[in-house]
């Protein structure tokens, strides 16, 4: 019998966009503090049908299984700025009490073979539908823009070579992903720099935004 795959995905499609608000929220709760954001931004996605029947087919799991053993059908990624950042969100995620973290990776500081780092976290995430509650996996990788526009160019020579990486190419991409990280190094020995600097930068469009909306007030003011 053909399954009905947007009836299936509608409850992942639901918590990706569930979780995308709560993590912007957390943004906006930093900036309204006026503390340093370690979330830069997030992105959300539900697994294509193709790639879950590949992997389904690849790890043996059975469809009436999917939703126990496959972690990665909703994923979200939040990118950050510093590595610093990553543990922040983690720490943050951990401690929440809409979630449950289930399983922990730290391909930051044990990055794998290839090169590639991230954080990874599987949590359990409790959903209202109309049949009653249920608590669905999802994948949380935790990542610089660094290490993500590595990853992203890594996933894009992954799916021209199908992961058999001619060996020049496989030590192009480790020393690749060692210069990213050294960067991420660099980025963080001058953080309160950079910070300090972004703070006086958005203190300052800030009053600039209202200086302009004072004039424009004013203008109209006089123009009735």
């Amino acid at each position: 019998m053909e399954k009905n795959w947007e009836s299936i995905l509608a409850p992942y499609e639901q918590v990706v966009t569930e979780l995308k608000v709560k993590l912007r929220g957390i943004r906006k709760e930093f900036r309204e503090k006026n503390e340093h954001i370690p979330i830069e931004f997030v992105t959300g996605r539900v697994k294509p049908v193709d790639s879950i029947l590949a992997k389904s087919k690849l790890r043996n799991i059975p469809f009436e299984r999917l939703e126990s053993e496959m972690s990665d059908i909703a994923g979200l990624r939040i990118m950050c700025q510093f590595v610093e950042d990553i543990y922040e969100v983690v720490k943050i995620l951990r401690s929440r009490k809409d979630m449950k973290v289930i399983v922990e990776r730290d391909y930051v500081t044990n990055s794998k073979q290839s090169g590639y780092r991230s954080y990874h976290l599987v949590i359990e995430y409790p959903i209202q539908l109309v049949d009653g509650p249920r608590n669905l996996l999802v994948e949380i990788q935790i990542r610089t823009l660094a290490m993500n526009f590595w990853a992203t160019i890594e996933h894009s020579l992954n799916y021209k070579y199908q992961g058999d990486f001619p060996e020049e190419i496989s030590n192009r991409l480790i020393r690749a992903a060692e210069a990213a990280y050294r960067l991420d190094e660099e980025m963080s020995s001058i953080r309160e720099e950079i910070q300090e600097a972004q703070h006086l930068f958005s203190h300052g469009k800030r009053v600039e935004h209202a200086v302009d909306s004072r004039e424009k007030a004013r203008k109209e003011m006089y123009d009735d």
